[in-house]
């Protein structure tokens, strides 16, 4: 087998594992000796034992003279758990074989280097495009300090959120649903405005069936505190609940109302979208989906702060002038001025078509 199929082995281990680990990355680790796969490993929570610990365990004395397969650059520094890197030493790897580089100051290179410091082949590059995929949200809050941003839309093939009376439930069958929720599962936070808050009562939580998901903190745009006391958010307890609202707002009781329920408040003086994700960057907020209504939408449309949007169509057609499309307000005016998207995904889901596109130049 070549380097390329092992690495496959550990980035599969990444995919199955997205959601789960933030704020720190998803990675994957198998460690080869002789041909043989003598263990495998990935990381599972923050806080926990490394991919690299795992697999080195798993191999025990078998790793001594092997080599390691790692989807991301092995720590160099003490944080929850010691380096990766001395323990790969310590076991007697004789090569590594990593996928990329860590963008993360504390290490960015110092694990790469130890490794080869300490009489160790190091192969860097192998599937990398694939790895900075998978952890995508993670390499965009290293460079920006701000989310990860995916504004996710359900609409008729026309392009119809909803009809002209305002109904909306389900233009998308319940595959297409199930999938949304699993994108619910894989964000640290999910944000939508008072206008969905007021008209579906949503619960805005990862439910995947009789697998239990990971819930998003749940960002609610609110700048004059209409959040109903009675409202999903306020009373389910299932998932923290942030209120992001004006600083005019202070000392109205409804504020100290929704406290009392455990609901977190956050006043601002202007509640444009550069100012609530670098809000959200500074709460560790890697991986932001928006599943606003119209107006919410095309708040992130005109901030031109958009990384992915993932679409599901279904195979309807609405029409009307005044039915709702996905972005409200003027839009665009001019076409050379709209947002360029590259298509990186479509898939059939039931009966429907979910399309995956990145803002180019991202």
């Amino acid at each position: 087998m070549l380097d390329k199929d092992y690495m496959s082995l550990a980035l599969n281990l990444v995919k199955m594992t997205s959601g789960q680990t933030s704020p720190n990355p998803a990675v994957g680790a198998v460690v080869v000796n002789q041909g043989k796969i003598v263990g495998i490993g990935a990381h599972l929570k923050a806080g926990e034992e490394h991919a690299e610990v795992h697999a080195l365990n798993m191999a025990g004395d078998r790793a001594a003279g092997g080599t390691i397969y790692v989807t991301l650059e092995p720590c160099s520094h003490y944080g929850k758990t010691p380096p990766c890197a001395d323990m790969i030493i310590e076991r007697g790897i004789s090569r590594a074989v990593i996928a990329t580089s860590d963008p993360n100051p504390q290490v960015a290179g110092n694990g790469i280097q130890k490794l080869k410091n300490a009489g160790i082949e190091v192969v860097v590059g192998v599937m990398e495009k694939e790895a900075r995929k998978y952890n995508q949200d993670f390499f965009h809050y290293m460079k920006t300090n701000r989310p990860f941003v995916t504004l996710k839309m359900a609409v008729s093939l026309d392009g119809k959120m909803a009809t002209a009376s305002g109904e909306s439930q389900w233009i998308t069958g319940p595959e297409a649903r199930k999938d949304g929720h699993c994108l619910r599962h894989q964000h640290d936070a999910i944000l939508v405005g008072i206008g969905t808050v007021l008209a579906d009562n949503p619960s805005l939580t990862a439910r995947l069936g009789r697998v239990q998901g990971a819930h998003p903190v749940r960002v609610i745009l609110d700048s004059q505190l209409r959040t109903p006391l009675a409202a999903n958010i306020v009373n389910d307890r299932l998932a923290p609940t942030w209120i992001l609202t004006l600083e005019g707002q202070k000392g109205n009781q409804k504020a100290e109302a929704l406290k009392s329920r455990g609901i977190d408040i956050y006043y601002f003086e202007d509640l444009s979208i550069s100012n609530i994700l670098t809000f959200l960057g500074k709460k560790a907020i890697k991986s932001l989906l928006v599943e606003g209504g119209a107006a919410v939408q095309d708040a992130f449309l005109q901030s031109r702060l958009i990384d992915q949007l993932v679409a599901y169509i279904a195979p309807k057609v609405i029409g009307g002038k005044d039915a709702l499309t996905a972005f409200g307000g003027k839009g665009i005016s001019k076409l050379a001025d709209a947002l360029s998207l590259t298509f990186e995904e479509t898939t059939k889901i039931g009966d429907d078509i979910k399309i995956v596109a990145h803002v180019k130049g991202d």
